[in-house]
C-alpha cells in the first residue's frame, strides 16, 4: 500500500496529539475527574461537632463542610459528601470513592507515605477528656486506664506511644493507659456518658471537639493541658500534584480574604486557623 508523504505527517501528528493528551490526563487525573465530573467529592465524618455533623434539617454542616465548600467553589464545582469510618480514610485505600478528606487530620511521618497534605487550614491540641464524677485530675492519673479513641486517628497513636509528627521533634508521652478502646465512630463519647469507668475511663481527641461537647451537656470535663499541638491538613493521596496544588490555592484564598478565620470563629467561638 502507498503512503504519501502528507497522509503519514498527519497520522504522525495525531499520535503524537494523542499520546501528549492522554500524559496529561494522567498527570492530572483526579483534577480533570473533579472538574469532568463538576463535583468535589469529600470524605468527612457525620457526627462530629462543630466540624462535620447532621444539623437539624438532615444535612452536614460544620466548618469542615463549609471549608470544602468553599474550596470545590474556588474550583467551579459543587461538593458532595460521604462519610466513611476514619480508619478507611487513613488506610489510603479510596479507590476514587472520594477526592480529598476534611477530618483534620494530623500530618504524621507515617501518613506522609500515603497522602500529599494539601493545605494546613487549621491547629489543633489533643486533651484528655474524663466522666466529670472522676477522680483524675492530670493524664498521669490516666496510667493504667481504659482510653477510649477514634479508630486510625493521631490520638490513637499517642495512646500506643506511636505517634511520629511529620517534620517535628519526638512526642513526650504523658502517660501509658492499660487499654486502649478504639472505635469507629465518635462512640467513645457515648461510652463516656454512661458514667466513670463504666465502659472507659477517659477518652482522647481534639480540645475543640472536647470543648463541643461540654458545651453541649455532656458531663465530661478536660484534666491537664494539650498532650500534643499539630496543624490540621486537607489531605490528598499521592499522585496528582495539579488537584494538591490546586487545593492549597483555594485555602491560600480562603485565608487571604477572611473566609477561613470567619468560618472558625463562627464555629469555635475563635480564630484557630493560625498558629499562636
Amino acid at each position: 500500500m502507498n503512503w504519501s508523504l502528507k497522509t503519514l505527517t498527519a497520522i504522525a501528528s495525531f499520535a503524537f496529539a494523542s499520546f501528549s493528551v492522554n500524559l496529561s490526563a494522567h498527570a492530572g487525573e483526579v483534577l480533570n475527574r473533579v472538574l469532568a465530573k463538576k463535583t468535589l467529592t469529600v470524605a468527612t465524618s457525620a457526627n462530629w461537632h462543630p466540624a462535620s455533623f447532621m444539623n437539624d434539617k438532615g444535612q452536614l454542616d460544620g466548618f469542615d463542610i463549609e471549608v470544602a465548600k468553599g474550596v470545590a467553589k474556588y474550583m467551579g464545582v459543587e461538593a458532595q459528601f460521604v462519610t466513611p469510618g476514619w480508619d478507611i480514610i487513613t488506610s489510603g485505600k479510596w479507590e476514587g470513592r472520594w477526592d480529598l478528606t476534611m477530618g483534620q487530620m494530623t500530618p504524621t511521618a507515617p501518613r506522609a507515605k500515603l497522602f500529599d497534605f494539601a493545605a494546613v487550614y487549621i491547629y489543633g491540641n489533643t486533651v484528655a477528656v474524663v466522666h466529670k464524677d472522676s477522680k483524675a485530675s492530670k493524664p498521669s492519673d490516666l496510667d493504667g486506664k481504659v482510653i477510649g479513641v477514634s479508630a486510625g486517628s493521631s490520638e490513637e497513636s499517642y495512646l500506643k506511644q506511636t505517634l511520629e509528627l511529620y517534620n517535628a521533634p519526638p512526642v513526650k508521652y504523658e502517660f501509658t493507659p492499660g487499654e486502649v478502646k478504639s472505635y469507629a465512630s465518635a462512640g467513645y463519647a457515648d461510652d463516656l456518658r454512661l458514667g466513670d469507668g463504666v465502659r472507659i475511663d477517659g477518652l482522647l481527641t481534639e480540645e475543640l471537639d472536647a470543648k463541643g461537647m461540654i458545651k453541649a451537656g455532656y458531663p465530661f470535663k478536660i484534666i491537664g493541658g494539650s498532650l500534643v499541638s499539630a496543624p490540621a491538613v486537607i489531605a490528598v493521596l499521592h499522585g496528582d500534584k495539579e488537584f494538591s496544588d490546586k487545593v492549597a490555592a483555594a485555602i491560600k484564598s480562603m485565608r487571604e480574604d477572611g473566609t477561613l478565620s470567619k468560618l472558625s470563629i463562627k464555629w469555635y467561638g475563635s480564630d484557630q486557623t493560625v498558629l499562636k
